[in-house]
């Protein structure tokens, strides 16, 4: 394995770890992805529901766009390989 597959696996485990802890303490992870406009993320929580989002005016929450649903929500998460 190369160094830079070895970085490459450091920083997935470590998100992962991020994602699974934060799931765990009740509190949603964000998912940045280039699929969508620079202003908007993916934002999932622990019951395993995902939204669209934009943070909102005030910097401190978000603005929902839309819910995905449930077949989107796990395209999402395999396309991530978050599964």
């Amino acid at each position: 394995m190369s160094d830079a597959e070895i970085l490459e696996k450091t920083g997935t485990d470590a998100v992962l770890r991020l994602r699974k802890n934060k799931l765990a303490a009740g509190k949603p992870f964000m998912i940045n992805s280039k699929d969508l406009p620079s202003t908007q993320s993916y934002l999932e929580y622990p019951d395993g529901s995902i939204n669209i989002v934009i943070v909102a005016a005030n910097a401190r929450s978000f603005e929902i766009i839309r819910k995905l649903s449930d077949k989107e929500a796990q395209s999402v998460r395999y396309g991530f390989n978050l599964l």
